[in-house]
């Protein structure tokens, strides 16, 4: 299960939101062994499409810097689909490198008839794809 508070996931939904057509993608760091999202890190889509999310290789590269010097570790990686549901596609998977990260999917198109947004959660690791609950909460 992946548990987050109001304020991180109103800033996942911010960013896809504003980044919209074009997916949206980042991370939420926290303190290295807790699996306890803390630090919002928006990401540049370096790709610029609505179809594909792609982290500038410089970014990514200080963001790993980043992480270590604060004993951190990528809890979520996060990106937007804005046509289809938040459910991870091909790519997604073949690029999901991080097996104790969440991978969450947001999707800024009504695929579903549930409104404006899906905010899903998946454990992606060696191919396998397995959905999680999302329990959001006002602090930790």
């Amino acid at each position: 299960m992946l548990t987050l508070t109001q304020a991180l996931y109103d800033q996942i939904v911010a960013h896809a939101r504003a980044d919209h057509p074009d997916e949206a993608c980042g991370v939420v760091a926290g303190p290295a062994g807790t699996d306890r999202p803390e630090r919002f890190i928006p990401m540049l889509n370096a790709a610029r499409s609505p179809t594909f999310y792609e982290f500038d290789s410089g970014d990514l590269l200080k963001l790993y810097r980043g992480l270590d010097d604060r004993d951190e570790e990528p809890v979520i990686i996060y990106h937007s689909h804005t046509a289809t549901e938040a459910y991870p596609s091909r790519t997604d998977i073949g690029y999901a490198n991080e097996p104790g990260a969440h991978y969450v999917l947001v999707s800024t198109a009504d695929t579903d008839g549930a409104g404006p947004f899906q905010f899903r959660s998946f454990r992606i690791v060696d191919g396998a794809v397995e959905e999680e609950e999302v329990k959001v909460v006002e602090a930790y």
